[in-house]
């Protein structure tokens, strides 16, 4: 007698690829069996294999080449680069930035942040003091930021030295956001285990009605960073994988003495190009 697969064991029939003797005799196994049969073709080979998964990127023609660079300061170049990713329709957030941190021991982690200024000093974020991240900068001050415009198929890479911002800068900035921004600052202790969203929920509510027709103050344990940067790598990818990456160095002690391959920039600046 035939048996009635059910809707989740029959899903998973599209394993088989359009094997129609396997299925023919699949439609006389019982329930378990099939189970079973499934089971051992799905973890015959456990590792998932994406070696297909690949793209065109840029031809040689639209390489990135020194004589390119609008600017030697890498500052000016990295406003160059964000302000063509604003202005690309299909880059969702321009200024979402992923930022890598690590413990004092070397354990790294990451996460995605966005970019609220920048200048010659550095790049500015926010976020909470006592957040991962924030206990990472205080015990090891240093951090990496990538920009990744998929659609331009540019990437940057900023390397460089972490410092809070004054309290005064933190604080207006804090008071620019929506209200709702402001109040789920206060909500979150961020990385902190907590029993439920509904727990979130709750202490957002009372403290919408708090501070309905009031300011939001501050927390304490939240505010601004900036990465100080001393390298700053642009990279544009290239289909024959020959990418172009070129980087810019700023030497301890304001060392101008030059090495193989490299170029003079302005602000004492140093450039020159990396392999792919």
């Amino acid at each position: 007698m035939l048996r009635i697969l059910n809707a989740d064991v029959f899903g998973r029939l599209v394993i088989l690829g359009g094997n129609k003797e396997a299925l023919r005799q699949l439609t006389v196994f019982k329930r378990s069996d099939v189970a079973n049969y499934i089971t051992r073709q799905h973890t015959s080979d456990s590792t998932m294999d994406l070696s297909d998964m690949r793209k065109k990127y840029k031809g040689d023609e639209e390489c990135f080449e020194e004589n390119q660079l609008v600017s030697l300061d890498p500052i000016k170049q990295f406003g160059n680069w964000f302000d063509a990713a604003t202005q690309c329709p299909e880059v969702g957030e321009a200024n979402a930035m992923c930022i890598a941190t690590a413990t004092k021991e070397g354990r790294p982690s990451a996460r995605m942040v966005l970019l609220k200024g920048y200048s010659n000093e550095g790049f500015r974020f926010f976020t909470n003091y006592e957040s991962r991240k924030g206990n990472e900068l205080e015990s090891n001050p240093h951090a990496c930021l990538v920009f990744y415009w998929e659609p331009l198929n540019r990437q940057i890479r900023i390397e460089g030295a972490v410092e809070r911002i004054p309290y005064q800068s933190s604080c207006d900035y804090f008071h620019s956001r929506p209200k709702s921004s402001q109040i789920g600052a206060v909500v979150s202790r961020q990385s902190t285990p907590v029993p439920n969203r509904d727990f979130l929920r709750q202490k957002n509510s009372e403290l919408e009605e708090r501070y309905k027709d009031s300011e939001v103050p501050m927390p304490d344990y939240w505010g601004g960073y900036i990465v100080k940067p001393h390298l700053i790598e642009f990279w544009q990818g290239q289909t024959n994988r020959l990418h172009d990456r070129i980087v810019f160095t700023k030497p301890e002690g304001g060392d101008t003495q030059l090495g193989e391959f490299q170029h003079q920039g302005e602000d004492g600046w140093i450039y020159q190009r990396l392999s792919p």
